[in-house]
């Protein structure tokens, strides 16, 4: 468990680069797909890593230290204190990161669409933090 680190303007803009690139990303993949559920793994994964690199910012600019490590709970409790309205967010991705990722059942579009809104506001509340 390595806990929350601090980070500085580097830290938080890199962090709001990578947020931003992964939700860019997982829009395209979903839009050349056409609906098709194949690549839904791949897009929620992305939208995964999307709202962790943009809690990471919002809790940089907050707090001045984001979470690292393997312990989901820590991640969405340092959210909270940055901004309790977004760690119902981070905890909706984080419960689809293993089923994304690692798990032989395909992602529904029902957990798409949670995770594509969820990942949303959270890059927009990072952009404007």
């Amino acid at each position: 468990m390595a806990g929350p680190v601090p980070c500085d303007r580097a830290v938080q803009a890199g962090r709001l680069e990578k947020a931003v690139q992964f939700h860019e990303q997982a829009e395209v993949i979903t839009a050349l797909a056409e609906g098709e559920g194949d690549v839904l793994d791949a897009a929620v994964t992305l939208l995964v890593h999307a709202g962790i690199a943009a809690a990471d910012v919002i809790c940089c600019a907050r707090l001045g230290q984001h979470a690292r490590g393997q312990d989901h709970r820590e991640a969405i409790d340092l959210l909270a204190r940055a901004d309790r309205s977004f760690s119902k967010d981070l905890a909706v991705l984080l419960g689809l990161k293993t089923k994304a990722g690692y798990s032989v059942v395909s992602m529904s579009n029902q957990n798409h669409t949670r995770a594509s809104r969820a990942a949303a506001r959270l890059v927009e509340a990072a952009q404007r933090v």
